[in-house]
């Protein structure tokens, strides 16, 4: 297998997506004011997911080698996310395996397709406690360093740090690409669902965006961390970055990067699932960074090229139902972006 250009670091378990979409959260948007009813649920469908594994299966699609290093149970569950990696084109080297169960993440959407997470399980029982499952056993004396040699990015979100092990993971694969000089991209993906004290998660999280090259978040995550969505006043805030990225679903994005300031509509699409769009927009966009260059965010024409490349790919992730399962590949963006009339 070629060498990996992208070493994504965390979390890989299973979205149980609940149907009839709309039935727990009826047809506003899915966010954490609303008390999601999952007892009017009548079925939930698995898919892969897990942001740093989304990461990983999007790269290949898009013509970029990928890594994914994390922890899978010793289960049947494991075993099938295992399989998905290998079908897909992902390096498994740095994968681990441990007796916990690998997670199932109970997940509601609105009519809109917006979603909530809203209970964790295993084999199909309800959990109660976050900290049982193999993707928080993570051991950092495990991480391959030879990956790191020749990685062009390091691809990290924040849910590993809610658990010691895989928290201290996130800690050594920093300190691995600060050893091999590995530009580090930060997906903040706050979900406070997986934190046992989510009163502590911003104490957690702020020293590591100091370790950081890029960041992207949601408009929620930014107004959370920052208490403001403003691009150019979270840059400030974090003036070693070289860039930030703030998402808003359907509304797009605005951005910061290599000094230029701008943003992006959405592409107006039907949204069925929006699991795993902001992953997919990791991807799109990384896979034109890495084809243009970290030189490329010195011209403002290729950075906004770029950002509508990582909008249309995550706008086409949100067409189907799953992360991994919807993600398309590089034919279907341009094919996209052609009907678009953004290419020619």
């Amino acid at each position: 297998m070629p060498v990996p250009q992208v070493l994504c670091v965390g979390e890989m378990l299973w979205d149980c997506l609940g149907d009839p979409a709309g039935a727990a959260l009826g047809k506003g948007r899915a966010d954490s004011s609303k008390i999601a009813d999952p007892s009017k649920i009548e079925n939930w469908t698995a898919y892969p997911g897990g942001a740093p594994a989304n990461v990983a299966c999007a790269l290949p699609k898009l013509g970029i080698q990928s890594a994914l290093v994390s922890c899978l149970g010793q289960d049947a569950a494991g075993d099938r996310l295992l399989k998905i990696l290998q079908q897909g084109g992902v390096a498994i080297d740095a994968i681990q395996r441990h007796p916990a169960p690998t997670r199932e993440v109970y997940v509601v959407r609105d009519g809109a397709g917006d979603r909530q997470f809203v209970a964790f399980g295993s084999e199909g029982k309800g959990v109660q406690d976050t900290t049982t499952f193999a993707d928080t056993q993570l051991l950092p004396g495990s991480i391959p360093q030879p990956l790191f040699s020749s990685a062009k990015f390091l691809v990290l979100g924040t849910l590993a740090l809610a658990y010691p092990n895989s928290g201290a993971a996130i800690a050594r694969a920093l300190d691995l690409a600060d050893q091999y000089y590995v530009p580090v991209f930060l997906d903040l993906n706050w979900r406070p669902l997986f934190w046992s004290d989510p009163s502590q998660a911003q104490s957690v999280i702020a020293p590591v965006l100091e370790r950081v090259d890029l960041l992207k978040l949601s408009k929620e995550e930014a107004l959370w961390m920052f208490e403001t969505a403003d691009q150019s006043a979270i840059a400030q805030k974090l003036d070693h970055l070289e860039g930030v990225i703030v998402t808003d679903g359907a509304n797009g994005c605005s951005y910061c990067l290599g000094g230029h300031m701008g943003s992006r509509p959405g592409f107006p699409v039907a949204a069925v699932d929006t699991t795993g769009a902001g992953d997919g927009f990791v991807a799109g966009f990384l896979s034109q960074l890495l084809q243009e260059g970290l030189k490329s965010l010195e011209d403002p024409q290729r950075v906004y090229r770029m950002v509508t490349y990582a909008s249309a790919v995550g706008a086409l992730v949100t067409q189907k139902p799953g992360a991994i399962a919807a993600q398309p590949n590089r034919t279907e963006v341009e094919n996209f972006l052609r009907q678009q009339g953004l290419i020619s």
